[in-house]
């Protein structure tokens, strides 16, 4: 092992290379600037492995097949399997083990394409970086970057590992996915003071982050792990996961229905043995029965709901890690958004121009195109604004051209708005530059020395007070200035005129031209969705890293909040939080707007909602985001965002968008609400089945149904009808519902009575007709031939009453989900075909029916419809508010 390898595994990752200069950082790697070797860099890689960030391991196809079993609804089908086996029920059997499979295996599939997806997102790209290696420039994956290589940065460029700058022209970097800083930070290759913070390392370089300006030579001092980025990553991308609220729902209901199945098998047999039924016959009866109360569909069901709406969910661009997260995100109570990006388009935009002679225009059109018309106020000239855009245009280093209908630009935020500014106009406009002076935070500014007509000239653009300096001063500025600001708009105030050299000392006597106010522009849409969350009682809070006027104004423009004592910065979070959790709760309580927020902060914030009975929706893309997105319930990665932010994340928002979170809400929403309607219908049924078979022994009939038949009503009556059911669209009210509260039950007290009133309803029906056969004698055979076929109307006309637990059958509509049509038609003719063929008759033990007596059992069905109607209305007329 080479002296090198040994010494940065010593203390290598301790080092402070800021503190260090660049001839002593260089002899720490024993390099020169013509970079390493291949076999010493091929060593180095061998020793550390790839510059890659740690992956949470993913399950394997097969572990998430054995996962679906984990689940104690599945666990009693399979031991109903082995009970149907042993009673010698083969054939019931073999169609349970249909039904256990054919959910599992696509709860399975659904899943790893989840994986999939989630993964090709993260891996979309793959970032190349130029190499200096024996002297000589080589293009590599960055995942084959190692310790002591030399690099070669510039604009437009994604940096892969933590450098120290060796030299650099006008650099500047974004560094806002690990800071969470929205401004390019201005690069140094001065060496820094020990204790310098790490959003100050100005003369460091790190991954994650990306180059907007200028250019730079590097060298390589941490990789993979040992990265500020890596570093975080390990912290959270290994942590265990909160079980979502429908696993502890479902978990919950598993339990209450195996009690319920287990009383119900206890006095089946208790009243069997009573009235003397040999055993073998009370054996398979309670066995078929249990079967047929329990709701074994419903797993299958529950994944298909939650299929449906990740499908959904994809086509607006949401893109979900886990099934369960679906109805997460539906449950949510607050929603921390980030400003930039989410709420706005994150493109600066130039939308007022203010000249010097009073004369200003407004511009209309969002983002870096040439979209939009700049318009005179007051008859001012547009030559004017030309000229101050064309100044903009000189004085700038960003690019920006329509390739192939799509616009593609890099560089600093404000230089590309510059260059659509100047799209709009039309200027094609350019001037031989002699040379630039870059923009330094300190200084406020940036110049570009041109010539004109054999003359030198300098433009200026930068803060006003510093160009004032070059120029006349005129105080009237400072108010505009002042009130743009107040409205959030960040205003460049541009100055040029001739000037005798190119150098710092020149730049006088130059003339004011004017002021260019710019915005990020929020989505054009987001207005609508954030209303749709009031309506839809989720809290909406605005998490930026952003200045505090900037932020008040987007939000205020939004609906967020309307006055500034709903907006806190940074330093108030830190002031409460050392007032303890309870005045911290309450002070965030109050707050719509969190501005200039460091990423602890954000965790602090998302753990104050939480500790509040909140559910929250945490949206995030840098990897500073990650512990927040973790300690959220559930936690969105933007898809622009950094792979550690996707990795640790629920859901991946495509398009950045808030609205598409919104869509997510109510496709989680519509989830739930679909799996409340299929668990209606499964309990409603089974109920009433297990009602009349027990009404009926303990009133002294003989048994009413046969094993056989039992289970075949089961395949018959709940096969498809409670997968139809998944398909529901959302209800017209669904944003429009409060929240459920994360801690209500599946089986909750008003689906109780409502699979109670259904269940007694249809048992009374059945066992009414079931009576009225036997009193009068009539053959057994046929009375139960008559009674599966009023079952299997009954149960599938049912379906129709659970499309809404509170709306009326009568407002649906029956071409939004065509396949209820096609399940409750189709069944009910293979009923009718079953009973009336010879051999399948037999097989089931009954006997054809005339037409006009299956017409009669039709229309005796159809009072289910009319008895759930009467429900409903009484539900409606007691609870107003809640039902329209």
């Amino acid at each position: 092992m080479s002296y090198m390898i040994k010494l940065y595994m010593k203390v290598g990752r301790n080092m402070k290379f800021y503190n260090q200069s660049v001839s002593e950082t260089l002899e720490y790697f024993n390099v020169t600037e013509k970079g390493l070797d291949k076999e010493k860099a091929l060593e180095l890689l061998e020793k550390y492995g790839k510059n890659e960030l740690p992956k949470k391991k993913q399950e394997s196809i097969l572990q998430l097949f054995i996962s679906q079993f984990i689940n104690p609804i599945e666990i009693i089908l399979v031991i109903t399997v082995f009970l149907s086996f042993i009673a010698g029920e083969t054939i019931d059997a073999i169609a349970l083990i249909f039904i256990i499979l054919v959910d599992v295996i696509m709860g399975t599939w659904q899943e790893w394409k989840a994986h999939k997806d989630a993964e090709s997102l993260i891996n979309m790209i793959k970032v190349m970086t130029t190499v200096v290696r024996e002297g000589r420039e080589l293009k590599i994956n960055s995942s084959e970057l190692v310790v002591g290589d030399i690099i070669h940065l510039e604009s437009g460029d994604k940096i892969s590992a933590d450098a120290r700058i060796i030299e650099c022209h006008n650099f500047q970097v974004d560094e806002s996915a690990l800071t969470g800083e929205s401004l390019s930070v201005v690069k140094i290759s001065d060496t820094l003071a020990n204790d310098t913070g790490l959003a100050d390392r100005k003369n460091m370089v790190y991954a994650g982050t990306s180059v907007t300006t200028g250019r730079a030579l590097a060298v390589v001092v941490a990789t993979g792990l040992s990265t500020e980025i890596g570093k975080i990553a390990d912290k959270v991308t290994n942590t265990e996961e909160e079980k979502s609220p429908l696993t502890i729902r479902t978990e919950r209901f598993s339990k209450q229905i195996s009690v319920i199945i287990l009383l119900v098998a206890i006095i089946t047999t208790v009243v069997l043995v009573v009235k003397g039924y040999p055993l073998k016959e009370i054996f398979l009866c309670v066995i078929a029965l249990s079967v047929s109360a329990m709701p074994e569909g419903l797993p299958l069901a529950l994944t298909m709901a939650l299929t449906i709406a990740t499908k959904r969910m994809a086509k607006k661009n949401v893109i979900v890690k886990k099934l369960n997260a679906v109805e997460s995100l539906g449950s949510c109570t607050v929603i921390a958004s980030d400003k930039t990006g989410t709420l706005t388009v994150n493109e600066q935009t130039a939308k007022v121009i203010m000249m010097a002679n009073g004369d200003s225009f407004k511009i209309s059109g969002n983002g870096y195109n040439d979209n939009g018309k700049v318009t005179p106020v007051n008859n001012a000239n547009i030559e004017d604004a030309k000229y101050i855009a064309t100044l903009g245009m000189i004085n700038n280093e960003a690019h920006l051209e329509k390739k192939n209908g799509k616009w593609e630009s890099f560089g600093d935020s404000i230089d590309i708005a510059f260059l659509s500014l100047a799209e709009k106009l039309k200027i094609n406009k350019k001037e031989e530059i002699i040379e630039s002076i870059p923009y330094e935070s300190e200084e406020q500014y940036s110049a570009v020395f041109y010539k004109k007509n054999d003359k030198i000239y300098c433009t200026v653009k930068g803060s006003l007070e510093k160009i004032m300096s070059f120029s006349e001063e005129n105080r009237k500025f400072y108010e505009q200035n002042k009130e743009l600001t107040s409205g959030g708009y960040r205003v460049i105030a541009i100055a040029d005129g001739e000037v005798k050299d190119t150098n710092k000392e020149s730049i006088k006597n130059l003339k004011f031209v004017g002021m260019v106010a710019f915005i990020d522009p929020i989505r054009v849409e987001v207005k609508a969705s954030l209303k749709e969350c009031e309506e839809a009682g989720i809290k909406v809070v605005m998490v930026t890293g952003d200045h505090p006027l900037t932020a008040f104004a987007i939000a205020k423009d939004l609906g967020l909040c309307n006055t500034k004592s709903e907006v806190a910065t940074g330093e108030d979070v830190e002031k409460y939080l050392k007032l303890g959790e309870k005045e911290f709760d309450k002070f965030v309580s109050c707050i719509r707007v969190f501005s200039r927020v460091t990423p602890m902060d954000k965790l602090e914030i998302v753990n104050s909602f939480k500790r509040q009975g909140e559910f929250v929706a945490v949206t995030g893309d840098g990897v500073n985001d990650a512990p927040a997105i973790r300690a959220a319930n559930i936690g969105i990665a933007m898809g622009s965002g950094t792979d550690v932010a996707k990795e640790t994340a629920s859901m991946i928002v495509a398009d950045d968008n808030f609205t598409s979170i919104v869509s997510g809400v109510k496709e989680g929403r519509t989830a739930y609400s679909n799996i409340r309607k299929i668990t209606l219908f499964l309990l409603g049924c089974g109920f009433a089945e297990v009602c009349f078979f027990l009404l009926s022994i303990a009133l002294g009939y003989d048994i009413p149904l046969l094993a056989i038949q039992l289970l075949w009503l089961n395949i018959v009556t709940d096969g498809l009808q409670d997968i139809s059911l998944s398909f529901e669209k959302a209800e017209e009210d669904i944003m429009k519902q409060k929240p459920r509260n994360t801690k209500e039950s599946l089986f909750s007290k008003d689906l109780m009575i409502e699979v109670g009133i259904l269940g007694i309803a249809i048992s009374l029906i059945v066992f009414g007709t079931w009576k009225y056969l036997l009193d009068r004698n009539v053959d057994i055979v046929i009375a139960r031939a008559v009674i599966m076929m009023l079952m299997v109307f009954i149960q599938n006309i049912n379906v129709l009453n659970c499309c809404s637990e509170k709306r009326t059958v009568f407002k649906e509509s029956l071409t939004d989900n065509p396949f209820i049509i096609i399940t409750i038609v189709g069944s009910i003719l293979l009923q009718i075909i079953m009973s009336e063929i010879g051999i399948t008759a037999k097989f089931l033990k009954v006997v054809p029916l005339p037409f006009v007596t299956i017409c009669k059992i039709f229309l005796l069905a159809l009072n289910i419809i009319v008895i759930y109607e009467i429900y409903k209305l009484i539900y409606k007329l007691c609870h107003k508010e809640e039902v329209k």
